[in-house]
């Protein structure tokens, strides 16, 4: 992580802090991954054997009901899966429920903390609590079919989690804004020519968009962000802001936004030649005192099915899936910094000095959420 220059004030109430408030009474002693058999016969150490019909048919008899918490920043984000999945799967009565990953979390603990549990799903970001929670005891292990086909740094070996979708975020321009002067890296946008014409969403707002902003800092140093800071970007919440901003004609370039390498239309999300990019597996996990596990299974092996997992214009998190042409298998670039993202959202004390450091470079955080204000149980 880059080194950081002297500040007077430290936050002391960030992520950190309200994962440590949040996992009050979660006291459970780590869990071992379970041999025994379940109602399929099977061992909960394979691979689910069971169709998607199958499991469909045993969901329904369960109660044919389904709550996930999802990362995400606005309240539709989510409607293509939920509408894909009830088309596939009528009779799920399904609740997706779309908020910052950095507030489900802690929303989660707080539920377990008061016995108050509301989704079976959870699929976030903040892929360091996926680790807690299972040291914790907290997740059921379980491995989809497909299990054995994943990248082996998307899936937990005991099946405590899985990863359900490639995200990479990067930079972004307007293909007629631009025109001939497309930018290539990061450090064409420092160019004059790009003054007021560039959106972002605050780096210090989402952990995602900090990393990706620490390797742009770690890649050109500190005075990338001094002269960033010169160009009068304009910063909003919500990394879904940036794109927005650059479709809608607002601005001809955005940062720290997600996309698809090889999508066709008016915007171009880049995947640099040398400089950095960031990309991860966003995780996936049924929790153990859920209520409708089977429906939670339903909806993990659905995600990893190969029909899901084949992209046009994207990345899988499955080996067994070519790429669309143009495209190498995502752990293969080595800009995209697969495996640091994990280290660093595993850093809190770093991630919170980062954020302040952006600050001083940015300004603060301002702005509503953008998914709205949930409150403690969404869902119920």
């Amino acid at each position: 992580m880059p080194s950081f220059p002297s500040r007077r004030r430290l936050l002391a109430t960030g992520a950190g802090a309200a994962l440590g408030l949040g996992a009050l009474g979660a006291t459970a002693a780590p869990a071992a991954a379970s041999t025994a058999p379940t109602a399929s016969g099977r061992a909960s150490g394979d691979e689910e054997t069971r169709s998607l019909d199958e499991l469909y048919r045993a969901a329904l008899a369960e109660g044919g009901k389904l709550v996930i918490y999802a990362g995400g920043d606005t309240p539709t984000q989510q409607d293509g899966t939920k509408a894909a999945f009830k088309a596939r799967f009528p009779g799920i009565d399904l609740k997706l429920i779309v908020d910052y990953s950095k507030y489900h979390d802690v929303r989660v603990d707080n539920q377990l903390a008061t016995d108050t549990l509301v989704p079976d799903v959870v699929q976030l970001q903040t892929l360091q609590d996926f680790d807690r929670w299972k040291a914790q005891g907290r997740l059921l292990h379980y491995k989809p079919a497909g299990f054995s086909k994943l990248y082996d740094k998307f899936r937990d070996p005991q099946g405590a989690w899985v990863a359900v979708r490639v995200i990479g975020f990067s930079f972004m321009y307007a293909t007629d804004a631009v025109g001939s002067d497309a930018p290539h890296t990061p450090l064409d946008l420092l160019d004059p020519k790009w003054k007021g014409r560039i959106a972002s969403s605050f780096p210090h707002d989402d952990d995602a968009v900090l990393f990706l902003y620490s390797l742009y800092v770690q890649h050109y140093g500190w005075d990338w962000a001094a002269r960033l800071a010169a160009q009068d970007v304009r910063f909003a919440r919500g990394s879904n802001s940036p794109g927005d901003a650059v479709r809608t004609g607002q601005y001809a370039i955005g940062v720290g936004g997600g996309g698809a390498p090889l999508s066709t239309g008016p915007v171009k999300w880049v995947v640099p030649d040398s400089a950095p990019f960031m990309a991860w597996g966003q995780r996936a996990a049924i929790l153990k005192a859920a209520k409708n596990t089977t429906a939670a299974r339903l909806y993990l092996n659905w995600q990893l099915s190969t029909a899901n997992q084949t992209s046009p214009n994207g990345w899988s998190v499955r080996t067994d899936i070519t790429p669309p042409a143009g495209l190498k298998p995502v752990w293969e670039y080595r800009n995209a910094n697969l495996d640091g993202f994990p280290r660093f959202m595993s850093d809190r004390a770093g991630v919170e000095r980062l954020k302040q450091t952006f600050a001083l470079y940015f300004g603060e955080v301002e702005g509503d959420p953008t998914p709205g204000v949930l409150g403690l149980h969404p869902g119920a």
